[in-house]
């Protein structure tokens, strides 16, 4: 029987594993995949979902809102006044 003598060739610590069997590596990976796959999904709901249609005379239309709500406020005015008149105090009236 011949005695077994380590040779320079073989290591002496342990067998280094393939990349794919540490776990940070998967965790470095992790991070740009969610964002393509974020990607696609934003792709998908943006061409699913397209946006509504303004109306074409949408300009006109809050013009048109902004005149009744000056004439709202131009029409409450008395009652405003009248309320603010009743709060004030005797002594500060004219």
């Amino acid at each position: 029987m011949t005695p077994v003598v380590p040779s320079a060739a073989q290591p002496a610590g342990p067998v280094p594993q393939p990349w794919w069997r540490y776990g940070h590596v998967w965790l470095i990976i992790a991070g740009p995949a969610i964002v393509v796959v974020a990607g696609f999904i934003t792709l998908w709901l943006a061409v699913s979902r397209p946006d509504p249609v303004l109306a074409e005379d949408y300009y006109q239309r809050g013009l048109d809102i902004n005149k009744t709500l000056r004439h709202d406020a131009a029409a409450m005015a008395p009652a405003l006044k009248g309320r603010n008149h009743a709060a004030t105090p005797a002594q500060d009236r004219p």
